[in-house]
């Protein structure tokens, strides 16, 4: 049975001025297990004291997740199970919205039917991987949004180590928006300026646009698609590549110089033995030397010394030359099948590209480049990672070993890469394997995932890496914007920040409720793009400014985390001047 909205809206409000053990803020809580579960928490903690935010973690946490307890007004529990004793013990009974963000599905979906039966009118945020599982999980629950922050932040990890933007298109109300290159579309199509550079290395992100400075080629505008958008540049593959791929697998270098040896010594033996006897023409000598190098050769005890000793070591040469010439064919065999079959990377490449770690988001950048063309080689230290059975499916060449060692990295040729993507969940090993290829291929274009972003901006000072992003910075905005039931319609990265499009309505008596539409608009933070009168689905993308604001009126808006925040509890009205008592019922 579907929650009419009024009744939830009814609801939700009423629980704001409850005298729930004296706090009668919404409750929001938070179960993870990696990176994300801090940065959503450090978001949500953000909002200060409109909310109270409760977080489940494990006993044990991963090193790369800093201190929760930090977190002002953040309440930990620790439990390594989640389930109905758990979220009765973090006060789930009465809460807004909980979020499911734990790296696996199963213990998503499990604890997303545990907290229902806590609290049936529960909001639910769930982080899923298998987009397939998250659409039917999505139909279990009633208010429910499955998000899959890989599929967010994988088109900007492949749209970096590309040297291009990342493919993002949005759909929105008579129009579709894309970001680009202000010198790729026309003034017309300009729809709002994203970033601004003054030329001097500075970059201001949403800038106010009488303010702006001279416009430069590179910066990035979000544009409306008219017309069919270019599609991706694909790679043309050649009939012959794998062929190719399986020769140059089945030469393996050491064994190649042994046999060549062999063979070299066989020829000079040969010919030294031919001279000795006075054979004249071509084919006798080579006759009597092919035969002598299989074995078959008599001692002749009539010859002079140059000749029985030309012949003894063209026997013993022959003896090494059948075992490496059977070694060399099952070997070449068995690379070419395994090079074929995308089994292990063996051969050298040129302008691929090397993807380091095959979890979640690796998977989604691997999927990607495949899909556009590009040649790549995986790399991760374990044969149990997500990624390596899709590595295997798509014949993409297969690297297990520690991509911080030199050794591995050469192996993948780096030297001869176009770009390198380090999307394990280890900084010091993501940091060290951009550090040992930068080593090989100065010049090389290196696409680093960290988690801090202030560790990222230092190395972009002290190596020179200027690519470096954090997966949960990107996308803890939408999963916060899904637990506040934000209409968030997209997450735009740009550089390290997140761009938010979302839709914000008015509520009356709210301080927006009455006031002109320029006063939304805030540099570097938040840029009015449409305008929706109360009642109406039609959208007005060039809105006067002076238009003065109503009850319902919906604004669509290019906004930072911190302005959509602060623009939300502007369209919202001031808390219920309302007192009710202990026998308040939520069901009337």
């Amino acid at each position: 049975m579907s929650v009419d909205p009024a009744r939830r809206s009814l609801v939700s409000r009423l629980r704001q001025t409850l005298p729930g053990n004296g706090d009668n803020r919404p409750h929001f809580v938070v179960c993870g297990a990696d990176a994300l579960v801090y940065t959503l928490a450090e978001e949500l903690a953000n909002a200060g004291h409109r909310i109270r935010l409760t977080v489940i973690v494990p006993t044990v946490l991963r090193r790369d997740v800093p201190d929760l307890t930090a977190l002002r007004g953040v309440r930990v529990i620790r439990a390594d199970r989640l389930d109905e004793r758990t979220f009765r013990a973090a006060g789930l009974d009465g809460a807004a919205a909980l979020a499911l963000v734990m790296p696996d599905d199963v213990v998503n979906l499990h604890a997303a039917l545990c907290a229902q039966a806590v609290e049936p009118d529960l909001r639910l945020v769930i982080r899923m991987f298998n987009t397939g599982l998250g659409y039917g999980v999505r139909r279990l629950f009633e208010d429910c949004a499955v998000l899959s922050d890989a599929s967010m932040v994988a088109p900007a990890f492949v749209a970096a180590s590309l040297g291009d933007l990342a493919p993002t298109h949005v759909r929105l109300p008579g129009r579709t928006v894309h970001v680009a290159r202000r010198e790729n579309v026309r003034p017309e199509q300009v729809v709002c300026t994203l970033t601004a550079s003054d030329g001097n290395g500075r970059v201001d992100l949403l800038p106010d646009e009488p303010a702006m400075p001279a416009q430069q080629p590179g910066d990035l505008v979000l544009a409306e698609a008219r017309g069919q958008a270019p599609a991706p540049a694909r790679r043309r593959r050649r009939p012959f590549t794998s062929l190719g791929r399986a020769l140059r697998a089945a030469l393996n270098r050491k064994l190649g110089i042994a046999v060549l040896v062999t063979l070299v010594i066989t020829a000079l033996s040969g010919g030294v033995l031919a001279h000795s006897l006075h054979y004249a023409g071509f084919w006798k000598p080579v006759y009597v030397t092919l035969l002598t190098a299989v074995g078959s050769s008599d001692v002749e005890e009539n010859r002079n010394a140059v000749g029985q000793a030309a012949q003894l070591i063209l026997t013993i040469a022959g003896l090494a030359l059948l075992p490496l010439i059977t070694a060399a064919v099952v070997e070449g065999m068995v690379n070419a099948r395994l090079a074929l079959a995308g089994g292990r990377f063996t051969g050298r490449r040129e302008d691929h590209v090397v993807v380091v770690g095959l979890g979640n988001v690796g998977t989604r950048v691997l999927r990607q480049l495949v899909d556009l063309g590009i040649d790549v080689v995986a790399v991760d230290i374990s044969r149990e990672a997500r990624g390596v059975k899709v590595a295997e499916q798509l014949r993409v060449p297969l690297i297990i070993g520690d991509a911080a060692s030199e050794d591995v990295l050469r192996q993948a040729s780096i030297a001869t890469s176009r770009a390198l993507v380090v999307v394990s969940t280890d900084d010091v090993t993501n940091l060290q394997a951009a550090l040992n290829a930068r080593a090989v291929s100065p010049d090389l274009r290196v696409v680093l995932r960290l988690f801090d972003d202030d560790f990222a901006q230092r190395v972009d000072t002290a190596f020179n890496i200027a690519i470096s992003r954090s997966v949960s910075r990107l996308a803890a905005p939408a999963f916060a914007a899904a637990m506040l039931e934000r209409d968030v319609i997209a997450t735009i990265p740009v550089d390290r920040h997140a761009v938010l499009l979302a839709n914000v309505r008015v509520t009356g008596g709210s301080p927006l409720d009455g006031a002109p539409l320029s006063q939304i608009e805030r540099a570097g933070s938040v840029r009015v793009i449409g305008l929706a009168a109360a009642g109406q689905e039609w959208v007005d993308w060039a809105p006067d400014p002076r238009r003065v604001l109503a009850t319902d009126d919906r604004v669509v808006v290019a906004a930072r985390r911190a302005g959509l925040r602060a623009l939300v509890e502007q369209a919202s009205p001031p808390p219920l001047p309302l007192e009710l008592g202990e026998s308040a019922d939520l069901d009337a």
